[in-house]
């Protein structure tokens, strides 16, 4: 049997009768968009990070692209980012009109370089989008000090750090808004795709509501400025909302896995394995596992011998990418996103992964290593 970074069909089977009864409830409410469901959530969603609004969309893409444009970044505007990074991220600030720019990471934690930050700020410059990538946080402080100094205003891509938390703050509480993706490999992920703005600000939430519903406030008048098509599906809300109820066991579940690898694989650093590090004051929801070593290639094909599917995030940074081409970050230019890139891999992370496909990894991963 193939170990996969990640199954949904174990959580299914223990949770089906809760999740065919959301569908239930959908279909028999009478109401299939922007209903019950979808308000519930939003609510719900908003209340579980304890600010005042949160917007339903269709995807996590969209939601980062709705969030900057709530936030008023448009053409001719600069936002500073990483290229350590799912493409999503940029491929929404490319959709605004706006131009990526693009800080190196830091090597411990593969997190947004916050020290090079103040450096890649010009007079163009509007936004801030730090990637809570991995599963923990960026330290958030730097950039929000350097957001009040400069006039900038700072969103937080947040698609996978559900309940990650930093210094007792949860992720997408400390910047001006905060971006979520719920596609289904998620720490909190529906049965499809559906994403979702967060945010305390009235004037954000208005702008957001009106963007992803065409630009109206009443049915068929477009206020201000043209929107989109990009409301969360009424299922998907109410699959949402159950398991948003059980985020934290779904926590638990991670760090139970991550603790176990740690155990069985903690003392393999001096044969060049590192595995993640949590950076103080950082509540880490492992949202992927992902480990170094400078000999990866040779580890990922060993293990295809035990069935063993591998994953990496990402092998490509964006600034390498064709598409992004135009942008004119040369190789070399981020040395230690491009460096990291030939390095990390994640192992199978969820909270249903069985007991038995664990120590299956960590045994397998153990003699490849050591066979190096």
């Amino acid at each position: 049997m193939t170990t996969y970074v990640w199954d949904y069909l174990p959580e299914y089977e223990a949770e089906r009768e809760d999740l065919l009864d959301a569908v239930d409830t959908v279909f028999r409410s009478g109401k299939l968009v922007l209903g019950p469901s979808v308000g519930g959530f939003e609510r719900e969603f908003a209340d579980y990070h304890g600010v005042a609004h949160c917007t339903g969309v269709d995807n996590g893409t969209n939601a980062v692209k709705l969030g900057l444009q709530a936030l008023g970044v448009g053409p001719g505007d600069e936002v500073i980012t990483v290229s350590n990074t799912a493409a999503p991220t940029v491929v929404a600030i490319d959709g605004t009109g706006a131009t990526p720019v693009f800080v190196d990471i830091r090597e411990q934690d593969f997190l947004m370089d916050t020290e090079q930050v103040a450096a890649a700020i010009t007079p163009r410059t509007k936004a801030l989008l730090p990637v809570h990538l991995y599963g923990q946080c960026v330290d958030m402080a730097p950039l929000r000090e350097l957001a009040d100094r400069h006039g900038l205003v700072i969103l937080e891509d947040c698609a996978q750090a559900h309940g990650a938390r930093h210094h007792g703050r949860l992720a997408g509480t400390m910047g001006d808004a905060a971006a979520f993706s719920f596609y289904p490999t998620k720490v909190l992920g529906a049965y499809g795709d559906g994403g979702a703005v967060i945010t305390s600000d009235d004037e954000i939430d208005g702008d957001m509501r009106r963007l992803r519903y065409y630009g109206m406030e009443k049915t068929y008048y477009v206020v201000r400025t043209p929107g989109h098509n990009s409301r969360l599906d009424e299922v998907q809300a109410e699959i949402l909302r159950r398991k948003l109820r059980r985020l934290d066991g779904y926590l638990a579940g991670r760090r139970t896995v991550a603790e176990r690898y740690e155990q069985g694989l903690g003392d393999l650093a001096d044969r060049g394995l590192l595995l993640p590090a949590t950076n103080e004051g950082n509540d880490h929801v492992y949202y992927v596992y992902v480990v170094r070593h400078p000999r990866r290639d040779e580890i990922i094909e060993a293990l295809k011998r035990y069935d063993i599917s591998l994953n990496i995030s990402y092998p490509w940074p964006v600034h390498t990418n064709s598409g992004f081409a135009h942008l004119g970050y040369g190789t070399g230019s981020l040395p230690v996103t491009e460096r990291l890139a030939g390095e990390i891999f994640s192992l199978p992370m969820y909270p249903s992964l069985p007991a038995g496909l664990q120590d299956k990894v960590i045994s397998a991963v153990r003699e490849a290593v050591l066979a190096l």
